[in-house]
C-alpha cells in the first residue's frame, strides 16, 4: 500500500503521500494522513502500517541531538533507539529469532532526507529524492525524469500521479508538506 515521496530542495524538505488504506483486494480512502511534522524539526511520511504511523505521530518525541554527533550518526543512534522504544512500548515491534522489525518510513531532518527500513537501518540516498511504498518505483522514475523541473511541489505531485496511474495501492487525495 501507499506511495510516500520525499525531496530535498536546498535546506527545505518536501514530502507527499497518498490516502489509500489497502488490505488484500480492499481499498479505503483514509482521513488520517501519512505525512506529518513533529516540532517543526522533523517531517515524516510512512507506509507499512497505520498503527506504526500513529505511534510516530502521537506520543513520539525525538531526542535532542548531542553536539558531539553529526546528523547521520544521530539518526542511526539516538533517533532510532527512541523509535524502537516507542514501537516496543506501543506493542508494534515484531521480535522473531532475536531480530527486531519495524516498518518503512521517510524522515526529513535538518535539510536531509532519510529512509528508515524494516530492520531500522537508516539510509540516505545520493539523489535529492527518495520514495517508499508499493508505488515507489514509479515515483522514483517520475522524480528522475522531472529532475530539471525546479518546482518541488510539482515534482512530488507528478510522482504521486504516476504511482497512482500504475499502482492499485496508491489513491488520492494527496497530501504535500514542506519543512524548512
Amino acid at each position: 500500500m501507499t506511495c510516500i515521496v520525499g525531496l530535498v530542495d536546498g535546506n527545505n524538505i518536501w514530502m507527499g503521500g497518498d490516502s489509500a488504506g489497502v488490505g488484500g483486494h480492499d481499498l479505503r480512502i483514509r482521513k488520517d494522513v501519512k505525512i506529518f511534522k513533529i516540532n517543526d524539526r522533523f517531517l515524516f511520511g510512512y507506509t507499512s502500517s497505520f498503527r506504526m504511523g500513529q505511534l510516530l505521530r502521537f506520543g513520539f518525541t525525538p531526542p535532542e541531538q548531542s553536539q558531539k554527533r553529526g546528523n547521520y550518526e544521530y539518526m542511526c543512534t539516538d533517533f532510532i533507539d527512541s523509535v524502537r522504544k516507542r514501537f516496543k512500548d506501543g506493542g508494534y515491534s515484531l521480535i522473531k529469532d532475536n531480530r527486531e522489525e519495524g516498518g518503512f518510513f521517510l524522515v526529513g531532518y535538518k535539510g536531509n532526507l532519510y529512509q528508515i527500513e524494516g530492520d531500522f537501518q537508516v539510509g540516505e540516498c545520493a539523489d535529492d529524492f527518495d520514495s517508499v511504498g508499493c508505488g515507489s518505483s514509479y515515483a522514483l522514475g517520475a522524480l528522475y525524469i522531472t529532475r530539471k523541473n525546479k518546482n518541488p511541489r510539482d515534482r512530488i505531485l507528478q510522482a504521486l500521479e504516476t504511482a497512482e496511474y500504475f499502482s492499485t495501492g496508491v489513491k488520492r487525495p494527496f497530501v504535500i508538506e514542506k519543512l524548512g
